[in-house]
């Protein structure tokens, strides 16, 4: 209680006509983060009835602790895996060394700790910077700071590779929450998903250090492509060739972003999202339904100088970012649509935009970033025509009844 009395003897410094008013945003941000806030969202798309903003955005920062358990441990394994031929060097090395826990790939907790140490730099270089220009958004604006960075800030790190220069992650999220988010008028404004935007920023302006070979395992002198890329260049049967099987995909244990190679961590995220209704099932059964009949249909076609053709879609599935999109940027409901028919086609074109650029376009063998800020884009036009469809069928509708 003495934490409550204290924001409470200081409130009125920070409301209208107090003498920082003009911090209210920042006081809010603190405030709110430590206790429920006393209103509740009550306008779209985040009003649910009971539900507010914090509550939902907690929900789905609960979902990713999977892919994040997962996901420093996977990145821990590859690299202990690597120094056992290359050797260690680097701070990361220097402080497992001093606290003696070792670098044996067998011991899941050397290979947590270690991956957790690649981790948590990526996220605190998130979190400040975002952190920063969301105050300042809010302060200029005069409006409380959002508990939807939490969540923007937490899929920015899990889709970002183990080791990129900190600098570059403090880029990319300011491009995603500046030009992504705050210059259409913040959180629920938003048409694209600014952790998307951010890292699709990164993927262009800095291609070597987000994509290829060498980025996936910090180890100097190690190189290794990520699943999808083999099977791109070699067939997804290289896959298996290389000693990868399908079940090492689906649990997460490849080369990949810290939080996008677990389909199971992602899955088990997509139950509780749909369990408390976070998540709209119509967007994940487009999306899932879309990319199963166009990567089908690809199968049937054939080709003989483009491997993926072949590739199923049980493939497409845990290869990738394809489960961590499908649970954490598809059902994101501010930028995707809110019909219920759109929700379907939305996810569906998602679900084909995927698999096309994955196969017809070898330049981009991940494919799941273009095509979710593809489907952003549209998802105000698939709802335009579905409203203006059910006008003219309920217009026909009274009209026959008129007549009748």
């Amino acid at each position: 209680m003495g934490l409550r009395n204290f924001f409470d003897g200081i409130e009125p410094h920070f409301l209208k006509g107090g003498k920082w008013e003009r911090y209210f945003p920042v006081y809010e941000m603190v405030e709110s983060f430590l206790y429920t806030p006393k209103t509740v969202t009550t306008a779209a798309p985040h009003a649910r009835s009971y539900v507010d903003m914090k509550r939902i955005m907690s929900y789905v920062v609960l979902a990713t602790i999977p892919c994040i358990l997962l996901g420093c441990y996977n990145i821990g394994l590859q690299t202990n895996t690597a120094i056992a031929d290359l050797g260690a060097s680097g701070w990361r090395a220097d402080i497992i060394q001093m606290l003696g826990i070792g670098f044996d790939p067998t011991n899941i907790f050397a290979n947590f700790f270690h991956g957790l140490l690649y981790f948590l730099p990526v996220y605190i270089t998130t979190l400040v910077a975002g952190g920063i220009c969301e105050v300042v958004f809010a302060t200029i604006r005069r409006h409380e700071v959002n508990e939807g960075f939490l969540v923007t800030s937490m899929l920015y790190a899990l889709i970002m590779p183990p080791d990129p220069p900190l600098w570059q992650v403090a880029l990319g999220i300011m491009f995603g929450v500046v030009i992504g988010k705050e210059v259409f008028g913040g959180t629920g404004k938003n048409f694209l998903n600014p952790a998307l935007t951010g890292r699709a920023f990164l993927y262009f302006a800095y291609p070597a250090q987000m994509s290829g070979d060498t980025i996936w395992t910090p180890v100097d002198g190690f190189s290794g492509a990520t699943a999808l890329a083999v099977a791109a260049s070699d067939g997804y049967q290289e896959i298996v060739a290389r000693g990868v099987t399908w079940m090492d995909s689906f649990l997460g244990f490849v080369q990949g972003s810290i939080g996008e190679t677990s389909t199971l961590a992602a899955f088990i995220g997509l139950a509780f999202l749909l369990a408390t209704r976070i998540a709209n099932w119509r967007m994940v059964a487009g999306c899932l339904g879309g990319m199963i009949a166009f990567s089908t249909l690809l199968n049937m076609i054939g080709s003989e100088t483009n491997p993926m053709f072949a590739m199923p879609w049980y493939w497409h599935l845990v290869v990738g970012g394809y489960a961590f999109g499908l649970v954490f940027m598809v059902t994101e409901p501010v930028s995707g649509s809110h019909t219920n028919l759109g929700r379907y086609i939305y996810g569906a074109l998602i679900g084909v935009m995927v698999v096309m650029i994955r196969v017809i376009n070898p330049a981009f063998p991940e494919g799941m970033m273009l095509a979710i800020l593809f489907g952003n884009v549209f998802a105000p036009l698939i709802d335009h025509f579905v409203v203006q469809a059910n006008i003219k069928r309920r217009m026909k509708r009274f009209a026959g009844a008129a007549n009748a």
